[in-house]
C-alpha cells in the first residue's frame, strides 16, 4: 500500500502569516495617513461588531456571522455616501473590519467561543480582495461613468470572484490539515454559495448601493432582514441537532439491550464519515452515510437470539441480508429519510450491487468487529483480512480509502469490548 501523505501546516500557516502581515501593513498605513471620513468608518465598524457579536457559536454552518460579513463586504464595495464620493480606500478597510471583528469576538473569546484564527485570515482576504477590485475602479469614476447593465454585471463578476476567493482560503486549510481531496472539499464549498454564502453577498451588495443613494441610514434598514435570516438559520441547526439526537438515541438502542457492544454505532459512523470525506463525498450524502452507519445493527433487535458480540461480519450471507432488510424496515417505521434506510437494507448485498455509502458501511463494520480487542496490530491484522477477502465482499477503494484514514491517525483503533 503506497503511504497516505501526512496533513500538512504548511498552507494553512502561510495563509495565517500572509494575511496578518497585510493586516499590520494595512493598520501601519492608516496610522500614518489617517483615518478618512470617521462617521462612515464607525457606522460601518458598528455593524460589523454587532454581526460578530450575534454570531452563532457551535452551529455547522459556512458563516456564523452573516451580518458581520454582508457588512465587511458593503464597506469594501462602498463608492458613495448620499451622493459625495468616498475615498477611505483598500487599507481602511481592511483595518476597520479586523479591528471590528475582533472588538466585537471580545465576548466570546472570553467564553472560549471566539473565532478561530482561520476565520480572521479569511475575512481580511476577502474583504481586501474585494476592495482591491472595487476601490481603485471606483476611484477613477468607472461607478460613476458606467450604468445600467454594465454596472450590474461588473459588480455579479466581483461578487462571484469575492465568493470564489473565500471558497478557496476555506478548501486549502482543510486539504492540508485532513489530507481529504481538494476537489470535493472546494465543490462543498461552492455548493454552500448557494445558500448563507449568496444572501451574504446580495445583501452587501445593495448595502453598498443602498448608501450610495440614502446615506447611512439605509444601513439598519438592509441590515434587518439578514439578522430575521440569521434567526431562521439558529432554528434550522437546532431543529437538525435534535433530529440527529433522536437517531444517536435509537442507535443506541441495540447497545443498551446487549445486541453491540457500547459505542460500537459511533465509532463505525465516525470512520464511514471519514472514509466518505476521503472518497469525495459531501454535503447531504455524508449525512446520509453517517446516520446510516450510526443505525446499522438497528435490524439485530428483531433477532431472539443475539449475535456474540453483535458480529455480523462472520454471518452467513443469508442471515446478514436477513438482519439488514429487518434493520431497514425498522428504520423506515421511524421515519428517518428513505435513503438511510436503503443504505441500511443494502449493507450485506455484493459490492458491486450496493451504492457507495453502503459499501462503505460493509467495510467499516467489518473493520471495527475484526479488530475490536485484537491488541495493538489488531488494525492491520483486520485490514489485510478486508483485502484478502472475496471480491464482492469488500470493495477495493473502500478499503484503501479506510487504510488512507487510519494513516492519518485521526481515528483511534477500536478499543477492546
Amino acid at each position: 500500500m503506497t503511504p497516505a501523505r501526512p496533513p500538512s501546516p504548511a498552507p494553512p500557516l502561510l495563509i495565517l502569516v500572509g494575511a496578518g502581515l497585510l493586516a499590520f501593513a494595512c493598520l501601519a498605513w492608516v496610522l500614518w495617513s489617517g483615518l478618512a471620513q470617521r462617521p462612515v468608518a464607525l457606522a460601518f465598524g458598528v455593524l460589523v461588531a454587532l454581526g460578530e457579536l450575534t454570531r452563532r457559536t457551535g452551529a455547522e454552518t459556512r458563516e456564523a456571522a452573516p451580518l458581520a460579513a454582508a457588512g465587511a463586504l458593503a464597506y469594501a464595495l462602498l463608492g458613495q455616501v448620499a451622493g459625495v464620493p468616498t475615498h477611505h480606500g483598500v487599507a481602511q478597510t481592511v483595518t476597520v473590519v479586523l479591528a471590528a471583528s475582533l472588538l466585537g469576538s471580545v465576548p466570546h473569546i472570553a467564553r472560549g467561543g471566539g473565532p478561530v484564527l482561520d476565520h480572521l485570515a479569511r475575512r481580511v482576504f476577502t474583504v481586501a480582495f474585494a476592495a482591491v477590485c472595487f476601490q481603485p475602479l471606483s476611484a477613477q469614476g468607472v461607478w460613476r461613468d458606467w450604468g445600467g447593465p454594465a454596472q450590474a454585471l461588473l459588480l455579479i463578476a466581483l461578487l462571484v470572484l469575492t465568493a470564489l476567493c473565500d471558497a478557496l482560503l476555506a478548501a486549502v486549510p482543510a486539504h492540508a490539515r485532513t489530507g481529504w481531496p481538494f476537489g470535493p472539499l472546494l465543490r462543498e464549498e461552492l455548493r454552500g454559495m448557494v445558500g448563507i454564502t449568496s444572501a451574504v453577498c446580495a445583501t452587501g451588495a445593495v448595502m453598498a448601493l443602498a448608501v450610495a443613494v440614502a446615506g447611512l441610514w439605509a444601513l439598519p434598514v438592509f441590515s434587518v432582514p439578514l439578522l430575521l435570516t440569521q434567526l431562521s438559520y439558529r432554528r434550522y441547526a437546532a431543529v437538525r441537532a435534535t433530529y440527529r439526537q433522536t437517531i444517536a438515541s435509537l442507535a443506541r438502542a441495540t447497545e443498551i439491550a446487549g445486541y453491540t457492544p457500547a459505542g460500537h454505532a459511533r465509532r463505525v459512523a465516525e470512520l464511514s464519515r471519514a472514509v466518505g470525506r476521503d472518497l469525495g463525498l459531501s454535503g447531504t450524502e455524508l449525512t446520509v452515510l453517517e446516520y446510516a452507519a450510526l443505525m446499522h445493527d438497528i435490524g439485530q433487535l428483531s433477532l431472539v437470539d443475539p449475535v456474540p458480540a453483535g458480529a455480523t461480519a462472520g454471518l452467513p450471507v443469508t442471515e446478514q441480508r436477513r438482519i439488514a432488510l429487518l434493520g431497514g424496515a425498522v428504520v423506515r417505521q421511524t421515519g428517518v429519510d428513505a435513503a438511510v434506510a436503503v443504505v441500511v437494507e443494502r449493507q450485506a448485498d455484493p459490492c458491486r450491487e450496493q451504492p457507495v455509502a453502503a459499501r462503505i458501511v460493509r467495510a467499516v463494520n467489518a473493520y471495527e468487529e475484526k479488530a475490536r480487542g485484537a491488541g495493538p496490530g489488531g488494525g492491520l491484522t483486520a485490514l489485510e483480512e478486508l483485502r484478502l477477502a472475496p471480491a464482492d465482499d469488500y470493495a477495493p477503494d473502500v478499503v484503501e480509502a479506510l487504510a488512507r484514514v487510519l494513516s492519518r491517525g485521526s481515528l483511534s483503533v477500536p478499543a477492546a469490548g
